[in-house]
């Protein structure tokens, strides 16, 4: 299991790992072993989420998923898949503490007076400087 939360928690058996060669430099060893970790996530059989986390998830996280519903994150940070496999889960983790999260409803408002003011002189002025560069008609 792990641990999202107090209320949430993600079956390992949700979670499929693949590994594959690192990209970069690192010599002989990152053509011979496969240390970047894949961490597939299946969204649309998943029950571990409360629905209102799952869909904040989806949307905060649109580019990490896939069509079919997958979530999908890798990690080559380190040169050994375990390190790998825990940082992926890391992100994992991080993305749904933020997912919980609920967002601070919006409070609507209304400028002050002075601010209404303010914005109409600024404008007045604008204009009235606008105004001054025009040259004098030829009508005259």
């Amino acid at each position: 299991m792990l641990r999202i939360s107090a209320t949430i928690s993600i079956p390992t058996d949700e979670l499929k790992f693949t590994y594959s060669r690192s990209p970069g430099p690192g010599g002989q060893n990152v053509n011979k072993v496969n240390t970047k970790a894949t961490l597939t996530w299946d969204l649309s059989v998943t029950t571990a989420l409360p629905d209102d986390v799952l869909q904040r998830f989806k949307s905060q996280n649109r580019t990490r998923i896939t069509r079919d519903d997958r979530f999908v994150t890798t990690s080559s940070r380190y040169r050994d898949q375990p390190r790998n496999a825990n940082d992926c889960l890391g992100k994992l983790r991080q993305l749904l503490l933020k997912a919980i999260e609920k967002p601070k409803p919006r409070k609507p408002t209304k400028p002050t007076a002075g601010a209404r003011r303010r914005r109409l002189d600024k404008k007045r002025k604008t204009s009235d400087k606008k105004m001054s560069r025009r040259g004098i008609s030829s009508s005259d």
